[in-house]
């Protein structure tokens, strides 16, 4: 009989101008630039990767950094926010409160403490208590019209329905009802939840003048491989505690670095 999958490989979001983005998941999240190269579907953009000190799956965010991207918008058909498990929230909340960043929370679902913040294109981001140490992806939420074929499509996975709440706490602005199911076989990410909101809102994925972000899609992983479901620290290189910079000589022009880029992100991939 196959084996369930174990919870998400990583997640891909488009993003705003890269610097911005780069110092909010590296100077705020802590997490790590792990791996840089570009979109292959398009090599004048790049493709930046963050994760924990392993580039462990389970704990890769990535990124295609449009700046002349116009304005997108969380909504029915998309994954609206990404969740990481912390192990002392409340140490979190007093570093985000020192360092003046605005957050939401705390509340609590299903049994566990919550916050969430924004990144700087609009990405919702919770972090969720749980664990001895910070575990990666904690889960992702898809915002749904209807979740009976998302549901099945996570049986067939593996997944099982956990339980359910009603408590509005998805950011959507309206009545929010929300299933979540694990992995019968849980490792880091093995938490969806599948979220419906009456929330009047379409979303979007754009370009044009402003530099907002979408979340694209949410990718899960089996111990042999990637599967492809339907749904969406510190610098590399820089020591102690110094800022992380989007220096040209790390990131040399996009075109410049696919073709010898394009081995090691298959392997990466693959890893």
């Amino acid at each position: 009989m196959p084996r369930a999958i174990p919870g998400l490989h990583h997640v891909t979001a488009i993003s705003g101008p890269p610097q911005g983005n780069l110092d909010f998941w590296v100077g705020t999240l802590g997490q790590r630039l792990v791996k840089r190269t570009v979109n292959f579907d398009d090599p004048g953009t790049y493709h930046l990767y963050y994760g924990d000190a392993d580039a462990a799956p389970g704990s890769i965010m990535t990124f295609f950094p449009f700046v002349d991207a116009g304005p997108g918008r969380a909504g029915t058909g998309m994954t609206s926010a990404v969740a990481y498990a912390v192990p002392d929230l409340d140490q979190r909340m007093s570093d985000l409160a020192g360092a003046a960043i605005d957050f939401e929370g705390p509340y609590e679902r299903f049994g566990e403490r919550a916050i969430a913040l924004k990144d700087p294109d609009g990405l919702r981001v919770e972090l969720i208590e749980g664990g001895a140490r910070d575990e990666g992806f904690h889960s992702v939420t898809l915002w749904l019209d209807e979740v009976e074929s998302t549901a099945k499509v996570l049986e067939a996975m593996g997944y099982e329905r956990e339980a359910g709440d009603s408590a509005a706490t998805g950011g959507t602005g309206g009545t929010e009802t929300r299933l979540r199911y694990r992995s019968t076989e849980p490792e880091r990410g093995s938490v969806v939840d599948l979220m419906t909101s009456d929330a009047r809102s379409i979303g979007r994925l754009w370009r044009g003048h402003h530099p907002p972000r979408c979340l694209s899609g949410a990718d899960y992983r089996r111990a042999e491989g990637l599967v492809v479901a339907p749904g969406g620290g510190r610098h590399a290189g820089d020591a102690g505690d110094r800022p992380a910079v989007f220096r040209r000589d790390l990131f040399p022009h996009p075109r410049r670095c696919a073709l010898r880029d394009r081995h090691r992100c298959a392997r990466f991939r693959r890893g």
